[in-house]
């Protein structure tokens, strides 16, 4: 790596102790950025701040909660005096349970973290750049499911469609005062995210296969996601506001009842009989 696009800028990245996260870390360090390395899991952030090329510091925090957003705040302020950039990453995938079968906690469970949570480190952004009298950039980690549905994980999918809302409603917040917000949607990226669920169908365990399908006919990497997140927070994006870019090997141009997306080549009683049960074409009529 020998751009230096982000030397002498400071960078928070949150849920960079892992997956995702660390990746994006591990890029703006190796650009020049101090980072701020914020997760849930202390020791997570610790690890991966000890690895990086630069100056950084960890930071444990809970981000779906104001005290934990404004202690990696004040933590990143103590030891670098500003922020310039936020990659506003962390997040949960939560239940695959069907949508009868979901819990009022299941779902607000991945609300308070993947809604709540990106919408305070988005308030704590801006009121740190209001505070250093400054611009800065922002990018949030939204999702190929901000775009599209899907009947399992619809806490999930419901989530990632308020963060395309957080992110277009701040884009024009921020545009006059010279302040950025894009987002990155990945597709299929195995990462340890979805680990807790490596034996469910949509899960860990067949990524690979459904990544298949589209049209790079391959899952993603961290790095390569990582490496759309640090070019929408560089001044090479100076002109990019409010896109979501979708990093997902073209998943989300497919047109599934074309010949070339598929159509006709999987077998839909299989998926539907795994979801509503053996006799649920009897129960709909």
């Amino acid at each position: 790596m020998t751009s230096k696009r982000f030397d002498g800028a400071v960078a928070v990245v949150t849920g960079a102790g892992n997956g995702l996260g660390r990746a994006s870390a591990e890029r703006l360090s190796a650009e020049g950025a101090s980072v701020v390395v914020v997760d849930v899991n202390g020791e997570s952030a610790e690890r991966v701040s000890a690895g990086l090329a630069g100056p950084s510091i960890a930071v444990q925090a809970d981000i779906s909660t104001e005290e934990g957003v404004q202690r990696y705040i004040d933590a990143a302020a103590a030891e670098f005096g500003r922020i310039d950039l936020h990659h506003l990453n962390a997040g949960i995938f939560g239940s695959f349970a069907a949508l009868p079968d979901l819990s009022v906690d299941d779902f607000e469970r991945v609300m308070a973290v993947n809604v709540r949570g990106q919408f305070l480190g988005l308030r704590a952004a801006f009121r740190r750049f209001r505070e250093q009298g400054g611009t800065g950039s922002i990018v949030v980690t939204a999702s190929i499911a901000s775009l599209t549905g899907s009947a399992d994980l619809l806490p999930y999918v419901t989530s990632k469609h308020a963060v395309a809302g957080l992110i277009h409603g701040a884009a024009m917040y921020g545009g006059p005062l010279g302040i950025r917000v894009n987002g990155v949607a990945p597709g299929i990226v195995p990462t340890d995210l979805f680990a807790a669920a490596a034996t469910t169908s949509g899960g860990k365990n067949d990524m690979e296969q459904r990544a298949s399908t589209t049209p790079l006919r391959r899952a993603g990497t961290a790095e390569e996601i990582a490496a759309v997140a640090a070019f929408l927070l560089s001044d090479d994006a100076a002109y990019l506001t409010g896109q979501i870019v979708s990093a997902d090997g073209g998943a989300t141009i497919v047109n599934t009842v074309r010949p070339s997306g598929g159509a006709g080549a999987w077998n839909t009683d299989r998926v539907d009989e795994a979801l509503y049960g053996a006799n649920w074409k009897d129960s709909a009529r």
